[in-house]
């Protein structure tokens, strides 16, 4: 029986055993970080739905969307190139060949993780991701969130 199997069990124990903190960039007490690329301020889209579920977890959460528009009260970034530090995640709410025209902006924020959720997932991008040194996951955050930390697969 799977019953206690967790896809999202991961390596909390040998970070926090490192001296590192949740987004494993040694922060220690800091906050993990996502950068979440196309960000509605609409409450029905599964990108601003993501926006609250890594609010929830805890996460300090920087909306990406070309209007800059605000979502869940949060000011958002036009550009990626925008958003401060290096995100620990990177999510994508933007069909593939958007993805892949930014893919110059996400590999200079070195994020821990690209986060391909469905309908951003797909070739060209994961290839070039990948090529480019990135861990990609193609996968739907938000059922990654209802399970845990995203980070503790990674």
């Amino acid at each position: 029986m799977c019953r206690n199997f967790s896809p999202w069990a991961g390596r909390r124990a040998g970070r926090q055993a490192a001296g590192l903190s949740r987004s494993g960039r040694g922060h220690a007490g800091g906050m993990p970080t996502v950068a979440i690329i196309g960000a509605s301020p609409k409450p029905d889209r599964y990108s601003h739905q993501a926006v609250l579920g890594y609010l929830k977890r805890g996460y300090t959460v920087h909306p990406v969307n070309p209007a800059g528009e605000a979502v869940a009260g949060l000011a958002a970034f036009r550009t990626l190139a925008e958003v401060p530090g290096l995100p620990d995640i990177i999510t994508m709410y933007v069909n593939p060949t958007t993805g892949l025209g930014l893919l110059d902006q996400i590999v200079a924020k070195r994020p821990k993780a690209l986060w391909l959720n469905p309908g951003a997932d797909g070739e060209p991008l994961a290839s070039a991701a990948r090529a480019a040194g990135l861990h990609v996951v193609e996968a739907c955050n938000l059922v990654a969130l209802s399970y845990g930390d995203p980070l503790d697969r990674i």
